[in-house]
Order: C-alpha cells, then sequence, then structure tokens
C-alpha cells in the first residue's frame, strides 16, 4: 500500500520515529541472541520462546486493532488458512537459519541475505506477478548477482545462509501478498500455528530439565522478551509503512542489515578483502534501488 503524501508534519515524523525505531530493533537483534547463548540457552529453545510469547503480543495487537471479527472471518476460509499456514513455514525457515546462523558468528552472512532480499523481491515480482522492473531496478539485480558471485569465490561455496535467508523471507512476502487480511490478523495466526510446537517442546524441555525458563530471573525475563522482540518491530514496520513515502521506507530498510553488519565485524567474524568486494557491489545494487525508489516517488509527488 502506498503512503498518503498529505500527511502533516507531526504524523509523518511520528511514522520516521516509528520506522526507525523498527529497523534499529531489528538490526540489533544479533546481540540479544548471543545474550541468551551465553546463559546457555540452545538455539531451538530460543526459537520455540520466541513462537510462545509471540503469539500472546499479536493477539494484544489484535485486540487494539479491534480485528477479533477478521480473526473469525478468517478462521472460516480454508484457503487462506491454507497460505498463512505455509507463510508461517516460511517465517519459520527464516528465524531458524537467523538464529542458528547468528549463534554460529555468522552474522555478516544474514546481513547480506537482508541486503539482498529486497532485490529478490523485486526479481519475483516481474517472474510471478508480471511487474515491471525499472532500468535501476534491473542494473540493482545485476549489481546484487554480480556480489553474490564475488561472495561465492570468496567462501569457496555458495553462501547458504545469505541465500536462505532471503528466499525464505521473499517466499513469505510473496505468500502474504495473496492473503486478504490486515498485516495484525495474518500475524497472530501464523503465530498461532507456531505457538503449538512451541508450547510442545518447551514442555519437554522442562520436564526432561534441560529448560532453562525459571531457571533465574535473567534468563526468564529474556526468554519472555522473545514475544515483543518479534512482534513490536513488524508493529512499527506496519504502522510506519502506511504512513510513510515508498522512497524512504527503500532508504530506511537498509538499517538492519548494516547494523548487523557492523555487529558481525565488531564480534570478530572474518571479513577478507574479496567479502569486502562482494558488499561493495552490494551496497552498489542497494544505492541504484534507493535512486529507483526516490525517483518514482518524486514523480509520484509531482503529478
Amino acid at each position: 500500500m502506498t503512503a498518503d503524501l498529505n500527511k502533516s508534519p507531526d504524523e509523518s515524523r511520528r511514522a520516521l520515529v516509528a520506522a526507525l525505531g523498527c529497523y534499529l530493533l531489528w538490526g540489533f537483534l544479533p546481540l540479544y541472541f548471543h545474550l541468551l547463548a551465553k546463559l546457555g540457552v540452545g538455539s531451538w529453545e530460543m526459537i520455540a520462546h520466541r513462537t510462545l510469547w509471540s503469539v500472546l503480543w499479536a493477539g494484544g495487537l489484535v485486540l487494539l486493532a479491534r480485528q477479533g471479527g477478521q480473526v473469525a472471518a478468517v478462521l472460516r476460509q480454508p484457503k487462506t488458512l491454507m497460505i498463512l499456514a505455509l507463510s508461517t513455514a516460511a517465517i519459520f525457515i527464516n528465524w531458524s537459519i537467523y538464529v542458528f546462523a547468528v549463534n554460529a558468528g555468522h552474522v555478516i552472512e544474514t546481513s547480506l541475505g537482508y541486503y539482498i532480499n529486497p532485490l529478490m523481491n523485486m526479481a519475483a515480482g516481474a517472474i510471478l506477478f508480471r511487474e515491471r522492473i525499472s532500468r535501476e531496478g534491473a542494473i540493482a539485480i545485476g549489481l546484487a548477482v554480480i556480489g553474490v558471485a564475488i561472495q561465492t569465490a570468496a567462501l569457496g561455496h555458495l553462501p547458504v545462509i545469505s541465500l536462505g535467508v532471503a528466499v525464505s523471507f521473499c517466499a513469505y512476502a510473496i505468500l502474504r501478498k495473496q492473503v486478504k487480511a490486515d498485516a495484525q490478523t495474518g500475524l497472530f495466526i501464523e503465530c498461532a500455528y507456531l505457538a503449538i510446537p512451541g508450547l510442545l517442546y518447551v514442555l519437554h524441555l522442562q520436564a526432561t530439565g534441560a529448560g532453562h525458563f525459571g531457571s533465574g530471573p535473567s534468563v526468564t525475563a529474556l526468554l519472555m522478551i522473545a514475544g515483543p522482540a518479534t512482534v513490536v518491530p513488524l508493529a512499527l514496520f506496519a504502522w510506519s509503512a502506511r504512513r510513510m513515502p515508498l522512497s524512504a521506507m527503500g532508504f530506511l530498510q537498509f538499517i538492519a542489515p548494516t547494523i548487523q553488519f557492523l555487529l558481525g565485524v565488531a564480534l570478530g567474524e572474518s571479513f577478507t578483502p574479496m567479502r569486502a568486494l562482494s558488499f561493495t557491489f552490494i551496497w552498489a545494487g542497494v544505492a541504484v534501488f534507493a535512486y529507483g525508489a526516490w525517483r518514482r516517488t518524486r514523480r509520484v509527488a509531482v503529478a
């Protein structure tokens, strides 16, 4: 949905603050998982608690937005529920790759995935929905492909983590495009799907003495924070995206992977000259993509 270009200055500033908050939270998310790992929490336990506590916060958003009726309507639509089940699988794969990669010391590779994701979305839109790719878009995709090829040479194999992150999130976006329901409603149902196996796994860990929930106030509080850490940035994104020009969102969406990239470097991950060259092409593609988005929005504003 395009943003309303006639919003008041106050609302525009609030939308900007919300978008910045969203991408800052996403950018620093690796530190949260690193902290849990230092406390002995395994990646599967992190993911399970993320699914478990997210459904409560997503349900709260539905209540605040007064979308209970919409949730009830979706529950009576088998086709929509099937699409949401598939989107749930896609976001679960994305979360799993991300958490395991971060805890294994591959934050830089995850950042690459989120850099190329918007460009992959654009290519998928052209292939699947016959959306027209602008000249800037074609150049951006070409530069990204070169960057991935160089990254492959630098690693000695395909950047599986980066491509896994980008492909899973692209699949999620494609599936959610087919759902005729608001973001909060779809997110709640997805979280509900994931909460059932998440709860069973947490109960299994607690019963066998391997769970960390309740083992101390700090680790218990951090596990419960997984809910707002997941849902709050999504809510901020949905709110700001409806109130900001697409060009502004096009620029801001690269804040999170940039922070993640800097965190990866600060954490001592390998960053060879070849990897630096690959990121140079990716950043060039990002710059061209953002410039194209800015030009399109300027034309709309003038019209």
